[in-house]
C-alpha cells in the first residue's frame, strides 16, 4: 500500500502543470485518480514580525517528518503510530464551560478544536472567546490565502468589533471615559487560546486605536436602541474590512507596521463566526468556511442542518448577486474557470484589495511603498477589471433557535469540507460521542483494592479501545479527512503518506484544516423552554 501511494503521488506531481511567473500564482494539479478543488490565489506570504511568536513550535513535530524533495530516492512514509498521533494532536484545544459554582449553566457545554497545516506557514486561524460586557460566546474559523497575514489580523480583531457593536450606549460611554481619563479599561473578551497561537503584538496599540474610532462612531450615531445581533455582525465585518483597507492607505512612519498593513490588505481571508447566547445562535459567514449543526432526532437518528452557504461560483445566489452589481457587458467575465475574474475561488473575503481598489489606487500605494517584492506583494490587474469592487466582506447571517435535539455545531475551513461531506462529518461526531459514552470506564472498586486488581481494570479499559480513540473530536475529524480509504475507514499507511508529503507537494493533496466543534448543553436548553 505504501509503495502504491508513493508511486501515485510522485507520478501525480510529475504530471502537474505548474504556472509560474512574477506573481507566483498557484499551480494546477491534474492527477488522473484524484479530484482536487483548487483555489487560484496570490503567492504565499510569509509574515512573522520580529519578537512575535510563530506556529513553528506548534508544527515542529510535523515539519520534522515532512520532506522538502519530491525525488523518489528521498521519499519515505515511515511514521510510527505515536508519531502520527503527535503530529495530529499538536494543535489540540479544548475548554469546558463552568459557572462559579462549578455547575454548567451555559447553553455551551464545551468546545474542542484542532488545526493541521498544509501550507508553510499555516494560513488558517481560529478564535474562541467569552463576551465579558455583553452576553454570549463566539467561535471563529478564518481561512487565509496569499499568506497568513489577513487571517491573522481578522482572527485577532473581528470578535472585538462584534462585541463592541453589541454594547449598550452606556457601556460604550463608560469605556470611552476610561480611555480619555487614562484609566484601565475592563476587558471586552475572555479569550480561549492555544498556547502557541500567534499574535501581532507590535501592532496591538494601533488595532486598539482603530477599534476606539469605531466605538466613537457608534456613539455619534446617537441611537439608544443599538443594533440587533444580525446588524451588529454585518456592521462589524464591513467595518473591519474597511479599516484594513484604510490602514494601508494612511501615512505610516513605522516600517514594520507599514509592512504588516500592506501584507494584511494584499492577502485575504474568509471567515465564519458563530455567536451563541442561550438558545440564540447566529452564524455570520463570508466565503467558503462552513458551519453545520448536528441534530439527534426523536427516533435516535442523526440529521444535518447547514447554517451557511459557500460563497463561490457554484452558488447561484452569488452569481446573480455579482451580475446585479456589474454591467451586463461583464457577465461572461465575472467568473472564469469557476473563479472570480479567473483568480479567486471564494466570492466574498476580507482583504484582497487588488479585487476591490481601482487600478490607480493600487498603483499609487505600491509605487510609494518600500520593497514590496520582498513582502511577496506584486501588482497584478486581472483581465476585464473594469468596475471594482468585485469582492465584498459583507457576511450572510443565519439565525437558529437552539432546541434540545441540537447537539453540536461544527465550524471548519474548506480544507475539511473538501475531504468530507456535511453528513459524514455529523456521522463521525455522533459516532465519536457514542463511543465515548460506551467506553467510559466504570470504576466500581471491589474491596480490598490491590495493585493487581487496578492493573486488570486498566487492561479491560484498554481492550475496549479507549486508549486508541482521539479524545478531541476535531482531531478525530482531521484523521478521517486525510486518512480515510474508499470504505470510510482510516488507512494508517495513507494517513502516514499524507502527513509526510513534501512541503511543495502537500498543498496539491490537502489544504490547511481547522475545525472547532461546539457541544450544547441539552439540559440548559430544555430549562429555557420550561421557564
Amino acid at each position: 500500500m505504501s509503495r502504491t501511494v508513493s508511486s501515485w503521488i510522485l507520478s501525480s506531481a510529475r504530471n502537474s502543470i505548474i504556472l509560474q511567473g512574477r506573481g507566483r500564482w498557484y499551480s494546477i494539479c491534474v492527477p488522473n485518480r484524484n479530484k482536487i478543488k483548487w483555489k487560484f490565489v496570490f503567492s504565499k506570504t510569509h509574515l512573522f514580525p520580529a519578537g512575535s511568536c510563530s506556529l513553528d513550535n506548534t508544527l515542529s513535530l510535523q515539519k520534522a517528518s515532512r520532506h522538502t524533495s519530491t525525488e523518489e530516492e528521498h521519499f519515505s512514509f515511515q511514521l510510527s503510530p505515536s508519531q502520527i498521533n503527535n503530529i495530529l494532536r499538536a494543535g489540540e484545544l479544548s475548554h469546558k464551560i463552568l459557572d462559579l459554582s462549578g455547575r454548567n449553566a451555559n447553553s455551551v457545554l464545551r468546545f474542542e478544536s484542532n488545526q493541521l497545516a498544509s501550507n508553510s506557514p499555516m494560513e488558517d486561524r481560529r478564535s474562541a472567546a467569552t463576551c465579558l460586557q455583553t452576553a454570549g460566546m463566539m467561535f471563529g474559523v478564518f481561512d487565509g490565502h496569499a499568506g497568513s497575514a489577513c487571517a491573522q489580523a481578522v482572527s485577532e480583531r473581528l470578535l472585538h468589533y462584534i462585541a463592541v457593536s453589541l454594547m449598550s450606549r452606556q457601556t460604550l460611554e463608560e469605556i470611552e471615559l476610561a480611555v480619555e481619563s487614562m484609566k484601565p479599561v475592563r476587558p471586552i473578551l475572555q479569550w480561549h487560546k492555544h498556547p502557541n497561537d500567534v499574535e501581532y503584538r507590535e501592532i496591538t496599540s494601533q488595532y486598539f486605536e482603530n477599534l476606539r474610532v469605531y466605538w466613537q462612531h457608534l456613539l455619534d450615531l446617537d441611537t439608544e436602541t443599538g443594533f440587533s445581533l444580525e446588524e451588529a455582525m454585518v456592521c462589524a465585518f464591513k467595518r473591519l474590512d474597511s479599516d484594513i483597507s484604510l490602514e494601508v492607505q494612511a501615512p505610516q512612519e513605522n516600517e514594520l507596521m507599514r509592512n504588516i498593513a500592506l501584507q494584511v490588505a494584499f492577502s485575504g481571508a474568509t471567515a465564519c463566526v458563530a455567536h451563541i447566547d442561550g438558545v440564540h445562535l447566529h452564524v455570520a459567514n463570508t466565503g467558503d468556511c462552513r458551519a453545520v449543526l448536528g441534530v439527534r432526532e426523536e427516533d435516535g437518528t442523526w440529521s444535518t442542518l447547514p447554517l451557511t452557504r459557500d460563497h463561490n461560483a457554484y452558488d447561484e445566489f452569488e452569481i446573480r448577486r455579482l451580475k446585479r452589481e456589474h454591467p451586463r457587458s461583464e457577465e461572461k467575465t465575472l467568473f472564469v474557470n469557476d473563479r472570480l475574474l479567473g483568480i479567486l475561488m471564494p466570492s466574498r473575503a476580507f482583504g484582497d484589495v487588488q479585487l476591490k481598489w481601482s487600478k490607480e489606487l493600487q498603483h499609487s500605494i505600491l509605487e510609494n511603498s518600500c520593497d514590496v517584492e520582498a513582502l511577496n506583494i506584486y501588482q497584478y490587474v486581472p483581465p476585464n477589471y473594469h468596475t471594482p469592487p468585485y469582492l465584498t466582506a459583507e457576511p450572510e447571517v443565519t439565525y437558529h433557535k437552539l432546541r434540545s435535539k441540537d447537539k453540536f455545531l461544527v465550524i471548519a475551513s474548506d480544507g475539511l469540507w473538501e475531504m468530507l461531506s456535511n453528513e459524514k462529518v455529523v456521522q463521525l461526531v455522533a459516532g465519536h460521542l457514542t463511543e465515548l459514552n460506551v467506553q467510559k470506564p466504570q470504576l466500581t472498586f471491589k474491596k480490598p483494592v490491590n495493585l493487581g486488581y487496578m492493573h486488570n481494570l486498566l487492561l479491560q479499559r484498554k481492550s475496549r479501545g479507549l486508549a486508541s480513540l482521539d479524545r478531541n473530536i476535531a482531531t478525530h475529524l482531521i484523521r478521517h479527512a486525510i486518512g480515510s480509504n474508499e470504505y470510510g475507514e482510516v488507512d494508517p499507511e495513507k494517513l502516514a503518506a499524507m502527513l509526510t508529503l513534501p512541503e511543495d507537494l502537500a498543498r496539491m493533496y490537502r489544504d490547511d484544516i481547522t475545525v472547532t466543534v461546539v457541544y450544547f448543553n441539552s439540559e440548559t436548553i430544555e430549562g429555557h423552554y420550561r421557564n
